[in-house]
């Protein structure tokens, strides 16, 4: 069984699990709609920022978590949700066929060939990274930060993160109902606070985050005063580590 296409022709021929791709495209999905894929000779690089520049998205998979890698390295733009669609019918372990000539994609998934053409590179925003000591930072457990984050979702529209040397807490008031979740440094893996800070961040942006990292063993969280929220945190058994900026919420913008 093989594409059509002959293989020394192809740009690229990647082989993955379902359960892989599926979490590659969730990820960039809570940030973006389309998405510039960079194959490079050891990993795949994807960053993306939404249409307001609010909230941006760092993905990196290590090339040998996919079952095949034969690659020049080179660029891709898709639709994630046409990408979706074909992923949602296969099961976790079945595998996704990549293969891209110079025209066109092919994704196979058992007997299913969905032919895609790739989008204009141009049309599809690929940002650079902040460069930003952020003052502040925790290690948490995912699924104690994402259960905070999501309760307070119920309560308002804007999380209150407050750390000093002792503690970090969320607190989101609403009207007139309140979620207060405080985390003391014997709860955290590690507390730096290079002094007392309190920031706010759109839940809008911060709960279908959550959603994927719930069963992350760790997460780390940077932040300060009116700074960038910074997330980090691991996927597939650390086959893929995500960072996300999330610019805060100021005074003038309410």
């Amino acid at each position: 069984m093989g594409f059509r296409m002959e293989r020394d022709e192809l740009m690229l021929n990647v082989t993955a699990r379902q359960d892989l791709m599926t979490k590659i495209v969730e990820t960039l999905m809570v940030v973006v709609e389309d998405a510039k894929f960079v194959f490079k000779e050891d990993r795949l690089q994807v960053t993306v920022v939404d249409a307001s520049h609010v909230a941006m998205v760092d993905l990196k998979v290590d090339a040998k978590a996919f079952d095949t890698w034969e690659i020049e390295e080179s660029e891709l733009a898709l639709e994630l949700k046409k990408v979706k669609e074909l992923l949602s019918v296969g099961a976790a372990d079945d595998m996704i066929e990549m293969a891209l000539n110079r025209d066109a994609l092919s994704l196979r998934l058992g007997k299913i060939n969905l032919n895609l053409r790739p989008l204009d590179l141009s049309t599809v925003n690929s940002p650079n990274l902040p460069n930003i000591e952020i003052p502040s930072s925790i290690e948490i457990n995912g699924t104690a930060l994402s259960q905070a984050l999501r309760m307070s979702r119920f309560v308002g529209d804007l999380v209150n993160f407050s750390i000093d040397a002792n503690a970090f807490t969320v607190h989101v008031q609403g009207q007139p109902d309140s979620v207060n979740v405080s985390f003391s440094k014997e709860d955290l893996a590690s507390l730096n606070c290079a002094s007392p800070a309190r920031s706010q961040y759109s839940l809008t942006y911060l709960v279908p985050l959550a959603k994927l990292f719930s069963s992350v063993g760790t997460v780390k969280l940077g932040f300060g005063e009116s700074f960038p929220l910074r997330i980090e945190f691991s996927i597939m058994d650390g086959a893929g580590e995500v960072t996300y900026f999330l610019a805060p919420r100021v005074e003038s913008d309410y």
